[in-house]
């Protein structure tokens, strides 16, 4: 069985593009290791294709050969943060909620009418570690919905990233889970891994 994990630096995690095994630092590893712990002896092939700075054009551009040429049992995706990030404070575009949507049904029904994969989607998220990140947050807002709406259509399981964060906020600081509010710490880590691998284990 494969699993394909897409995405963005939260997913890539410093990845060795040379080795095609490669499962990057971040939480896909420990989403890894606790799949591998519920299912022992289970034949699967974990894939790592996020790529750092992606937005969802980018990740449509490179969906025939980072996807559909793979043909996952199961995908995971989380994207969308860069869609608010880049053109933040510069003469680069920004990119609109409409813009994203539309890339990001691209990506979807590609998925649904070329694989027979099922599809897990993950909500973008912010903590707020950072107070420039409370200008960010309407911008964010606006590409989570479009990830809600989208997820109804085509999603087989939904892991809402930035209200678990929210939640876990309260019991520590925000910095606490991601230092510049986005990349996660290895506590961030674990709490990405452990959602997506519940998630995941309901799809195998």
């Amino acid at each position: 069985m494969k699993v394909l994990f897409q995405g963005d630096s939260i997913i890539d995690a410093g990845r060795d593009r040379a080795d095609p095994d490669s499962l990057g630092g971040g939480y896909v590893p420990y989403t890894v290791q606790e799949l591998r712990a519920r299912f022992p002896g289970r034949d699967f092939t974990f894939i790592n294709r996020g790529v750092s700075g992606d937005r969802t054009m980018d990740m449509l551009a490179r969906w025939q050969e980072d996807c559909i040429a793979i043909q996952p049992d199961v995908v995971s995706i989380l994207i969308g943060v860069n869609d608010t990030l880049h053109g933040l404070g510069t003469n680069e575009h920004l990119m609109t909620a409409e813009e994203t949507e539309e890339n990001y049904r691209r990506v979807l029904e590609e998925t649904r009418d070329h694989t027979r994969a099922k599809i897990l989607i993950m909500e973008p998220y912010f903590l707020h570690a950072r107070p420039e990140i409370d200008d960010w947050r309407e911008s964010l807002n606006a590409k989570i919905m479009v990830t809600r709406r989208l997820a109804r259509e085509f999603a087989d399981a939904y892991v809402p990233l930035d209200g678990l964060f929210a939640a876990a906020s309260v019991q520590h600081e925000p910095a606490y889970w991601a230092g510049d509010g986005v990349h996660p710490s290895l506590y961030g880590v674990q709490l990405i891994a452990r959602h997506c691998a519940e998630a995941l284990a309901a799809l195998l």
